[in-house]
């Protein structure tokens, strides 16, 4: 167990050093959990889309400046009209959508990639 410890801190450096560029906008997937019917939503930085009893607001997308193509993150925050606090409110991961999941009955939100419009 030590030696994983000592593994991920020696990758830290790494990580933190890979520069990252802001888009203007990202795609984001709502799954509708009733309907099972599934909606891609593109939406700017700063902009609040509107999807059932869903507010979706995209703070910022990021991606690799090196690997435009390659793991885009950003920060959401969502809301349900018929909910007192935030639903959501953190960074996504796209390739890891499990990592930082929305806790929801009815719908399952998800980033898929940054786009620069």
């Amino acid at each position: 167990m030590r030696w994983l410890a000592i593994l991920l801190l020696s990758a830290m450096p790494a990580l933190a050093q890979q520069q990252a560029t802001s888009a203007s906008g990202g795609t984001i997937r709502v799954l509708d959990k009733i309907t099972g019917e599934t909606t891609d939503i593109t939406v700017s930085r700063g902009e609040m889309k509107l999807f059932g009893r869903l507010k979706i607001v995209l703070g910022d997308c990021r991606f690799p400046t090196n690997n435009p193509n390659s793991d885009a993150y950003g920060w959401l925050e969502i809301r349900d009209s018929s909910m007192e606090q935030a639903a959501f409110s953190g960074w996504m991961i796209a390739s890891s959508p499990a990592l930082s999941a929305m806790e929801h009955p009815r719908y399952d939100v998800w980033l898929l990639r940054c786009n620069n419009n």
